[in-house]
């Protein structure tokens, strides 16, 4: 230093420290100071301009502000040199001075250059504001503040160096006027894509102030506070986190590690390869079993990493959050050292104020740093996870459009939704949490480090206490994660009957089965409160040792402290209070850690399965040749197909030559392959051997209609362009434009998800106007005519499908069940058991007389020759129209569809309205077509052509949460226990300040020197007091454990109880899965989430008012400023509150569409792969998932904005708490400023964690309230009335009787059912038949009181129906519902679950329903567990059992709702003949669709628009020539 400074000095502490007039040495002034910023800005600048290199967002116009800057910089330039050559001339005159006179103005001079520099670079780079030269700027201002004022106070001296002071003071105000100018910002640079964007997020224009302390967003958290925000308020999301740059990115370096990893193992396979030698068979059919472990080891290496795609694509970006981190991290250690200082200080009477003063400010500037840096790690880390959800999510969506089906076998579609959301969420919460795996370590190490200096090897006692507690907490983890995976066990299967249940609510009701299902949900709830209740002990546990570690750390620590020396170790206040900010310090990462580590080993899991996934095999595009150039248009050459590789084959030899043009035929019996043969066309399969072309594009219409929620236009267009007279011809043609006029809203009305408000018939139709609008080559039509009506079945044949049809010139490959159009077609082609057997015309394979002709006479005779008039002559005669006529056995009126939603029904009311004309066949198919969907939603629906949106939407709550809510809640836990809880918390927030106090009266014993005598008295309060508040800690959570049982359990009771009271209107009108998002996630917050927030919430409420008292105890003076802070506090509260909670609630509406729009397009892949439209559903997916983080951005911007503006409050704490005990230093112990500083550095946590909690408290306290919304929907009638009960043989006789009987769907809604009177005798079979909308499923659940009588009675053997228990009548009642409905669980619980009948019982009407041999056969024999809805039978088997389940009530009354198309001839033929022999003496209702089955019935009773037309006996109806017989004539019986 001598060598640089000559004879100046470089550091004196009288100069500094002990003086009132405080001033830094002349060479310190020269070098360091003025060093400083230069030496940042040359370390930064490297780095700074390849980043600027590399981003480049076009430049800016030079601007005045711009050329401002630049002067300054190169006047500052001047002004440095300009000192730099007066030394020049002063050695020149002789005057030697030191070499600190050359260097500083050459390095000064240097930096202002390159500061000019960087202006200019930042400019061309389209930089608007710099923060590496604002930060340079308030360097330079501050290290120049020092020597500014020591040239004032020293001014006398300017005589001998004018020029200095001159050059210094210019320096001095342009470094100020740079400072000042840097602050504001420049025009948004040209050429610039953001420009464009209406509602562009401020923060690519915000300044480097701006972006620090996030005040860009201040403007929503102001428009939130007004009002609720709304979609159109979202900014725009920021390109670089659009999934358009964020997917391909992913996807590119995934790809690039695929390749890679493919290139390495194939070079291991041939060294593989060489080992083996030339003599070995290189195939593997003779491996030993060693070697095939080997050889899996082997491949097991080649698995590409996904994580490595995933750090290449979002590392970089990350590790700037990561430096943020180290530097905070640094930070956060300096405020102990402070605190040290300031206590230090208060102990010296002679000390100066001004150093005191300065102490205060330091630690504020100290917190305000690490405040603002803390959140921009944040902020980076939160922006990584979002980006990385984006890209996986991206990437599975992508994947999942290619996958092939044995990949789709091995993970269903929830399994794939459920890696979209939960596994890619995991990966998005670990982002935030990641750094802590080096930066925990690094904290404790450096808590440590201080720690020793400050208590020496006492400190080892206080860690090894953490330590202990360590294994005590991940015991408890632990354990809470096999208790939490138990819980979710039973919430799956709880939420899974649940949801069946709902599915099959009707049927439940129709059986009134409500109380056997209510007794299984309910064992299953008690089991997981049992589980949860454990969990919340376990909690208690966990949430006391976390408050009291610190404690008890502290504890030990001290006490082995004492008592190791007792003579040179004495706890003064500086020792106590340090060690217990480092010791709150040490408590964050020693919690963190194991719950990082947890967090690591479950997206661990998570990473395996997404990498699964995406290594999935997929499709190979290849398999179909589109290039083909043959005459045929479509041709397979000994194609042999299977569904997956390991598979066998499902399609064997299959030859097929299509020629251009030309329509065939593809007919066989169920699972004889033709579906099969369909999907190999399109690729679908796995081609074993054979070639397959097709020559041009393709259009497909799937068995199962895929409909998407969209417009009904849209589902037919499919993204083509709208041609108005393309698009009217094309629904003439599929007999869509009736079906327009009754839709709510024409063809813009919305479909809901799978088309649930169409009919089965209209969705058809649909998917084939789909088809036919896509203007293809080739038409692949799989069996689009057996959901529809007879004569719409033959109008779309003749306009489509058929020679004269629409698609006429085009090839077409139609598989039908219908025989009646197979004259028509050009070539027949007939499967059997998957192989092609044979192919010709219609008249060919009649002559051939093979498998075709049995097929044909099995089919066509089956059903109308039950009628004996009929002559073998007769068929001879008609052999030519037959085929024709005998469609009506197999085709329904449409009404084969689930009655999922009675809204659906919304339009068919009009149906009934058009008049009966049996003349006119149009008139006659509209009517017919439309399904025996009767509900029409209010009168106001049909005046008001706007309304065409089909379910209410949800209303979702706005504003602020009522009181009452919070009330209710307090109320389900417990009135009392509620005050107590609160009551237990006060108490143990007052031990631990009276803990606190003890402690600093302790550590002011040092100054009295009275330690020696007290140490124990002192050791021993101090740990009562401590001990009490841990044990007030566990007492005070178990309370609340207690009462949120009681909560979780009596809310979710009220709930389920209501919902099987709720009649069945409700569940028509509102979507299931409204009501299962109650019984989930609503109880999942109130069984989990909530009491959690409770508990936080209370915590943080103490913590943060404890420090308030203390502060204000030590200096009284604080209450002054308590008064504003709270104000702010306030404001910032309700601010973020109102903005953060709606946008939580966009976000959580804007998440669901992801999800569903995601699940519809894996149903539908094959749809949209044959019309080649993969890449509009990327696209529509990306825009979804976009949408979703549009308003996911803000969220978490919003929580860095409140951090850092309740930071700085809590800042302003410290610095009020420190500038006050330096004002009343006098009359205040060490020990005072001591606790009352080192509570301020703790309140910040509390306060924002407080914010945090309100907010959230308010999002999950609706939970409650939506609950409760559900809890109180009106009921139906009692199950069970006492004083009326029926007899047990009741009814003995079975006659039936409608007295003047009207009713209605809901209240408002017109008559379904007007005055009907009719008497049914005991034992007589009444049909009963009539147009769609007549009002016949009407009658059936009028009998069971699904719907209530509007006016008049329904007497059933002297007894009126409307005044006895709703179980009473029902149990007593059976019906063979259309859709069978079966419940997951054992056969015999779906035939019995009251358990009333014996075995024997069950097996006898097992065999009466033909199921025996195949139950039989199973293993499991009667406790064969049925899947979800029975799926695992066919639909055949199901109708089976729903005849098992009549035959074994056995009741005096029978209702058949006849089944339609669902059904193949000889099940029916099994059921009615069943019915026949077993129901003899029974009163049975029939609603007919096929008349033929009613033929031989007592009396038919045909129904009009809800009146009795005609009710007689057949022949008799027959003889009136009128509805009756119009309609037996429509069906060939006539």
């Amino acid at each position: 230093m001598k060598h640089l400074c000559g004879n100046l000095t470089f550091w004196d502490s009288n100069f500094t420290k002990h003086t009132n007039l405080p001033d830094l040495p002349a060479c310190f002034q020269l070098s360091v100071l003025p060093w400083t910023p230069c030496i940042f800005l040359w370390l930064t600048s490297p780095f700074y301009i390849i980043y600027l290199k590399m981003s480049n967002r076009g430049y800016i116009m030079m601007s005045i502000l711009n050329r401002i800057k630049t002067v300054l910089g190169l006047i500052l330039w001047i002004v440095c040199w300009t000192d730099l050559f007066s030394t020049f001339h002063e050695m020149n005159q002789n005057q030697l001075k030191p070499p600190v006179y050359f260097i500083t103005p050459l390095v000064l001079g240097m930096s202002m250059l390159l500061a000019t520099f960087l202006i200019q670079f930042e400019r061309l780079k389209g930089v608007q504001s710099s923060g590496v030269l604002f930060i340079f700027w308030t360097l330079s201002v501050l290290c120049a503040i020092v020597p500014f004022r020591s040239k004032i106070m020293n001014s006398s001296q300017a005589e001998n160096d004018k020029l200095r002071f001159t050059t210094f003071y210019i320096y001095f105000s342009l470094t100020l006027l740079q400072l000042i100018l840097s602050c504001f910002n420049e025009k948004p640079p040209h050429f610039s894509t953001v420009v464009t964007d209406p509602n562009v997020c401020p923060e690519t224009t915000a300044g480097f102030i701006s972006k620090m302390t996030f005040w860009w967003f201040t403007s929503m958290a102001i428009k939130g506070y007004k009002s609720p925000l709304e979609n159109k308020d979202l900014w725009s999301l920021n390109k670089h986190d659009s999934s358009e740059l964020v997917v391909p990115n992913l996807l590119n370096e995934w790809e690039m590690e695929k390749s890679k990893a493919q290139s390495e193992q194939s070079v291991k396979d041939q060294a593989a390869f060489r080992k083996t030698g030339p003599g070995t068979e290189p195939n593997h059919v003779s491996v030993s079993p060693e070697e095939e472990v080997l050889l899996s080891k082997q491949n097991e290496a080649r698995q590409p990493s996904f994580l490595r795609a995933l750090l290449r694509a979002f590392g970089p970006y990350f590790l700037i959050g990561s430096a943020f981190k180290l530097l905070q991290d640094l930070i956060t250690f300096v405020n102990p050292q402070l605190l040290r200082m300031l206590i230090d200080f208060t102990k010296q009477p002679q000390a100066p104020s001004w150093w005191g003063f300065s102490l205060a400010f330091l630690m504020f500037g100290a917190s305000l740093l690490q405040t603002l840096i803390l959140h921009q790690h944040f902020q980076y880390c939160f922006v990584t996870g979002m980006r990385l959800r984006s890209g996986i999510i991206g990437a599975i969506y992508r994947k999942s459009l290619v996958i092939t089906n044995e990949a789709k076998r091995s993970s269903t579609v929830g399994e794939v939704v459920n890696l979209m959301s939960v596994d890619a969420q995991r990966f998005m919460d670990l982002t935030t949490f990641l750094n802590m795996l080096w930066s925990a370590p690094l904290q404790i190490m450096l808590a440590l480090f201080f720690l020793w200096q400050n208590l020496g090897p006492s400190v080892l006692a206080g860690v090894a206490v953490m330590v202990l507690l360590i294994p005590f907490n991940a015991f408890i983890a632990m354990k809470t994660r096999t208790y939490q995976v138990e819980q979710m066990k039973y919430k799956d299967q709880r939420i899974k009957l649940m949801n069946e249940i709902l599915n099959g609510i009707k049927v439940l009701k129709l059986y009134g089965w409500e109380t056997s299902f209510k007794e299984k949900i309910l064992q299953i709830r008690q089991q997981e409160l049992h589980v949860l209740r454990k969990t919340a002990y376990l909690s208690a546990l966990s949430t006391m040792a976390w408050i009291s570690a610190p404690f008890l750390v502290a504890l030990t620590t001290f006490a082995v402290f004492v008592s190791v020396d007792k003579e040179n170790n004495i706890l003064d206040a500086e020792k106590a209070f340090v060690s217990l900010s480092l010791f709150n310090i040490l408590r964050f990462p020693l919690n963190m850690l194991p719950q990082v580590i947890s967090s690591i080993v479950e997206a661990s899991v998570s990473l395996k399965r997404i990498q699964d996934f995406l290594s999935h095999d997929e499709l190979d595009p290849e398999s179909v040749d589109r290039r083909n150039t043959s005459e045929y248009a479509v041709s397979v050459v000994n194609g042999k197909f299977s569904w997956a590789k390991r598979d066998q084959a499902a399609l064997h030899n299959i030859t097929v030559l299509v020629p251009q043009g030309s329509l065939l035929a593809v007919v066989g019996h169920v699972g004889c392959g033709k579906t099969s043969l369909v999907c190999a066309l399109l690729g679908e399969m796995e081609r074993m051997e054979g070639q397959i072309s097709i020559r041009g594009s393709v259009a497909y219409v799937p068995q199962q209609a895929w409909i998407q929620n969209a417009t009904l236009r849209d589902n037919i267009l499919f993204g083509r362009p709208y041609v108005e007279q393309k698009y009217r011809c094309v629904l003439e043609a599929c007999a869509l434009t009736p079906d327009l006029e009754v839709l709510p809203g024409g063809d813009q009305t919305e479909i809901g998800e799978k088309g649930i408000n169409l009919s089965g018939g209209q969705r058809q139709r649909v998917s084939l106007a789909r088809a036919l609008y896509s203007e293809s080559d080739v038409y692949l039509l799989d069996d689009p005519l057996s959901a529809v009506d007879a004569h719409v079945a033959k109008h779309i044949f003749d306009n489509v499908i058929g020679p004269e049809g629409a698609l006429k010139g085009k090839t077409r490959i139609l598989v039908t069940h219908g025989i009646s159009f197979l004259p028509q077609v050009d070539n027949i082609l007939v499967m059997v058991d998957g192989r092609v057997s044979e192919m010709g015309s219609y008249q060919q394979l009649l002559k051939q007389n093979g498998a075709f002709a049995e097929f044909l006479r099995n089919y066509s005779l089956e059903d109308i020759i039950e009628d004996d008039d009929i002559t073998d002559l007769l068929v001879e005669e008609e052999e030519e129209e037959f085929p024709e006529d005998a469609l009506s056995n197999h085709t329904d009126m449409v009404d084969n569809e689930p009655v999922v939603n009675e809204a659906r029904r919304q339009f068919m009311r009009q149906m009934s309205i058009m008049s009966i004309d049996p003349e006119n066949p149009k008139k006659m198919s509209r009517r017919r077509r439309c399904s025996e969907r009767k509900h029409p939603e209010s009168p106001t629906e049909k005046k008001d052509p706007k309304v065409d949106k089909l379910i209410q939407a949800e209303t979702t709550e706005t504003g602020r949460v009522k009181l009452k809510v919070y009330w209710e809640y307090a109320k389900a836990v417990g009135p009392l226990l509620s005050l107590f809880i609160c009551f237990l918390y006060g108490c143990q927030s007052a031990t631990s300040i009276g803990a606190n106090f003890w402690l600093s009266e302790w550590t002011n014993d040092a100054l009295n020197n009275s330690t020696r005598k007290t140490t124990s008295t002192r050791v021993g309060v101090y740990a009562a007091l401590g001990l009490s508040q841990s044990v007030l800690v566990m007492f005070s959570s178990f309370t609340l454990a207690l009462g949120k049982i009681q909560a979780a359990r009596k809310l979710h009771e009220t709930l389920l109880d209501n919902k099987f009271h709720t009649p069945q209107s409700f569940f028509d009108t509102t979507p299931i899965g409204r009501i299962i998002n109650r019984f989930s996630k609503d109880i999942y917050v109130i069984d989990e989430v909530l009491p959690s927030t409770v508990l936080m919430f209370l915590g943080t409420f103490f913590a943060s008012l404890s420090t308030m008292i203390v502060i204000i105890f030590s200096t009284p003076i604080f209450a002054l400023v308590i008064v504003p802070l709270a104000l702010i506090y306030f404001f910032v509260q309700r601010f973020y509150v109102a903005t953060s909670r709606q946008l939580k609630r966009l976000e959580s509406v804007s998440r669901s569409p992801i999800y569903s729009h995601f699940s519809e397009t894996i149903t539908g892949t094959s749809v949209i792969r044959a019309y080649g439209r993969n890449s509009a559903f990327v696209l529509l997916s990306d825009m979804k998932v976009d949408e979703n983080q549009k308003s996911y951005y803000p969220g978490i911007v919003s929580n860095r904005w409140l951090g850092v503006r309740i930071e700085f409050i809590g800042n302003c704490i410290v610095l009020f708490a420190a500038v006050f005990a330096v004002i009343g230093k006098e009359n205040l112990s060490p020990g005072l400023v001591g606790l009352s500083v080192s509570y301020a550095l703790q309140v910040t946590m509390s306060l924002n964690w407080m914010v945090r909690m309100t907010s959230d408290l308010e999002s999950n306290i609706v939970a409650v309230e939506r609950v409760k919304e559900y809890s109180e929907t009106p009921t139906e009638a009692p199950w069970i009335v006492k004083d009326r009960q029926p007899p047990p043989d009741w009814p003995p006789k079975g006659n039936v009787e409608f007295i003047d009987y009207s009713v209605r769907y809901r209240e408002g809604l017109e008559l379904v059912l007007r005055n009907i009177s009719l008497e049914v005798r005991g034992g007589e079979k009444i049909g009963i038949v009539g147009r769609t909308g007549a009002g016949k499923s009407s009658m059936t659940l009028c009998l069971f009181r699904l719907l209530e009588a509007a006016h008049g009675q329904i007497v059933i053997d002297e007894v009126k129906i409307s005044e006895i228990g709703l179980h009473d009548l029902r149990s007593k009642l059976t019906i063979i519902p259309q859709e069978p409905v079966l419940f997951s669980g054992t056969l015999r619980m779906n035939l019995d679950p009251f358990e009333k009948y014996s075995d024997e019982e069950v097996w006898k009407v097992l065999e009466l329903s033909h199921l025996k041999k195949f139950v039989s056969n199973q293993s499991s024999k009667l406790d064969l567990e049925c899947s979800e809805g029975g799926e695992n039978l066919s639909v055949g088997q199901r109708q089976l059992v729903c005849l098992a389940r009549a035959l074994l009530r056995k009741t005096r009354i029978l209702v058949l709702d006849e089944a339609t198309a669902a059904v193949d001839l000889e099940t029916d033929d099994l059921i009615q003949s069943t019915i026949r022999t077993q129901f003899e003496d029974c009163t049975v209702f029939t609603i007919a669709h096929r008349l033929n089955t009613i033929m031989d019935y007592t009396r038919v009773l045909v129904l009009d628009k809800g009146k009795i037309a005609e009710f007689d006996t057949p022949t008799n109806l027959l003889a009136q020539k009128g509805i009756f017989y119009g309609m037996a004539k429509d069906a060939g019986l006539v």
